[in-house]
Formats: C-alpha cells, structure tokens, sequence
C-alpha cells in the first residue's frame, strides 16, 4: 500500500508540474479569453490515458504498479477538470457565452475523441 501511494504521489508530482509548464507556454503563446493551455492540457492528458491504458490491455510488461503510475498520478496531476470547471464557470460570470459553449463542447468531444485515439494507437 506504501509503495502504491508513492508512485501515485511521485506521479501526481511530475503531471502537476508539468501541468503547469504546459499552461503558462500556452497562456504566453496564445493569449487569449479562450483557455487554451488548459484545454490542450485536457486533451492531451485524455490522449495519454487511452495510450496507457490501451498498452495495458495489449501487453503484460505495462503492470498494474506502472498503470496507477501513468495513469492515475501523471495524468492525474497533469488533468485539469477542477479548472476547466472553474473557467467554464468564469466565462458564463462574464457573459462570453460563445467562448463558453466552444470550449465546453470542444474539450468534450476533444477529449473522447483523443482517448480513442490512443487506445487506436496500442492497436496498431
């Protein structure tokens, strides 16, 4: 159980930093109403976890230990939901209700759409 929390914890480290790094690129790169480092943040982390978990259902050298590694410390930390949540909510406080509705609904169907890319991706 020890062992398990550190590499969820060890993992959530490296997502919240990188995280973080990707946000502020993007935010310097693209400023904009429009949140955009959160939103590639989302959908590369959703990316991600179809890969891991795509190579987990395809091979037996990715084990449980390294799938709760990958996918619920590195994605977990790296994921944003609590803030897309918060600026979705931010946008409607603001009245930039067609912003609102793109990023909603473009993270959305960015995000599933990216998860199945990446299981694809393990079957090839």
């Amino acid at each position: 159980m020890n062992r398990t929390i550190l590499l969820i914890g060890f993992g959530g480290l490296i997502g919240s930093i990188a995280r973080y790094l990707t946000v502020v690129y993007f935010t310097r790169l693209i400023p904009a109403s429009f949140p955009y480092g959160t939103f590639v943040v989302n959908l590369l982390g959703c990316f991600i976890i179809g890969i891991v978990y795509g190579l987990a259902e395809r091979y037996t050298w990715l084990t449980p230990e390294w799938r709760l590694f990958l996918a619920t410390g590195i994605c977990g930390g790296y994921t944003t939901f609590s803030a897309f949540a918060y600026e979705n909510i931010k946008l409607l406080q603001d009245g930039d209700y067609l912003i609102f509705a793109t990023y909603s609904s473009m993270s959305f169907a960015g995000g599933l759409f990216a998860v199945f890319i990446g299981l694809a991706l393990t079957k090839l």
